[in-house]
């Protein structure tokens, strides 16, 4: 099942996130206050409403269901969600592994747009609080996706581990840090559920993927600049982008894939003679 709703251009105020040195622990804990992020020095939790997104294989459609769930100044979104699983329905399906923003797995909609539900807390989205999985990656169930489909966008030359053909003669090439910003993407595919462009299009490779490549072609040992930006260069690449920047804004670890996509394009346009690169911020 896929979610095809087209986002609309948008800038989107922070979502108030929890410290993440107050990640909280693993495994089951006792008593609602604490299961909910809420330590016996907080104040007493109160109720909010959580409008879940239900599919599992072979219903006819999707739903909400509602949940009212107790939230105190620390709870997250995963705390809650946690909770429901725990004491109102066993069958919600959902990711999650960090508790802290480092692993990307419990990237989710929250009120209608892309958050990490580890850290965004709560008590400041209001009365009732939407939660439904990330856009335009198909659904598996719940709050589920398929991330396979994400990773499967990026060029084939970013293996995980890749062999230096000459180990001995490698060193850090000259700006080093326009790439290092990339080695922050936690593969959580925020951006790919922003994008109006991808809402649109099931051909188009998208931020993430497209951010890789520029990373490649910054620190090109053992990739041939040709084949990356040929990949790129592609109708379904680069081009399609249009600059709505909305990755940039979702991106949890400021990857900037937008400004990384423009600086891609720029190569493109230079005639594949010269790779221009993202300063760093």
């Amino acid at each position: 099942m896929r979610r095809r709703d087209l986002p609309e251009a948008r800038h989107r105020p922070p979502l108030q996130h929890a410290e993440r040195h107050h990640a909280p622990p693993h495994g089951v804990l006792r008593g609602d206050r604490a299961e909910t992020g809420v330590s016996a020095a907080d104040p007493l939790p109160t109720t909010r409403r959580f409008r879940v997104y239900r599919y599992k294989r072979g219903d006819p459609g999707w739903r909400f269901d509602p949940f009212e769930v107790p939230v105190g100044p620390r709870t997250t979104v995963l705390d809650a969600l946690r909770w429901i699983q725990l004491h109102r329905d066993r069958t919600l399906a959902l990711r999650h592994s960090c508790f802290h923003a480092s692993c990307g797995t419990c990237g989710m909609q929250v009120n209608g747009r892309e958050a990490l539900a580890c850290v965004t807390l709560a008590d400041p989205l209001g009365s009732t609080i939407t939660v439904e999985p990330l856009a335009n990656i198909p659904v598996l169930t719940d709050l589920v996706v398929d991330m396979g489909q994400v990773f499967a966008r990026f060029p084939d030359e970013i293996g995980t581990v890749r062999m230096s053909e000459k180990p001995s003669r490698a060193s850090p090439p000259d700006g080093i840090d326009t790439y290092e910003r990339f080695e922050d993407c936690i593969e959580c595919g925020l951006c790919l559920s922003a994008c109006p462009v991808s809402a649109t299009s099931d051909a188009y490779v998208g931020p993430a993927a497209l951010a890789a490549a520029q990373r490649l072609l910054e620190e090109p040992r053992g990739v041939d600049p040709e084949r990356i930006l040929d990949w790129a260069g592609d109708p379904a690449g680069a081009w399609r982008c249009h600059v709505a920047f909305e990755c940039t804004e979702a991106c949890p670890s400021n990857v900037r894939p937008a400004e990384r996509i423009m600086a891609l394009r720029g190569a493109l346009a230079a005639g594949r003679r010269t790779v221009a690169t993202v300063t760093p911020g």
